[in-house]
């Protein structure tokens, strides 16, 4: 399976919405860490809910977060969240959403904190 992933650096790297499938795929990536930034249900009842991701990515030895977060936008105290998470998850890291774009401006407003 080819991985959608856009890196934004060594540490981590954002997709659109992954299925299950695709934890085996980022596992063999090379990633430590998948962080899925989706609300459940956001698209629907097909979309696979986090705990259907997290068992993929578990059982393909990733850890997993789920940091859900509005596509419309994302408060401070939710990139604190993630710069604490880029913080402590094993790396590099994938993030994960709808498109791949909210968890690029999550990812860059925990850049902005971190100084």
């Amino acid at each position: 399976m080819d991985l959608p992933a856009t890196r934004l650096n060594a540490e981590i790297a954002t997709a659109p919405q992954l299925g299950p499938q695709a934890m085996a795929a980022a596992a063999a990536a090379g990633f430590r860490s998948v962080i899925n930034n989706r609300p459940d249900f956001e698209g629907g009842v097909e979309q696979p809910t986090s705990a259907v991701m997290e068992a993929a990515a578990r059982a393909a030895g990733l850890e997993y977060v789920h940091l859900p977060v509005s596509g419309a936008f994302q408060t401070p105290e939710q990139a604190q969240a993630m710069a604490d998470l880029m913080e402590r998850l094993p790396k590099p890291v994938l993030a994960f959403c709808r498109s791949g774009a909210r968890s690029g401006r999550l990812y860059q407003m925990a850049l902005q904190l971190r100084g």
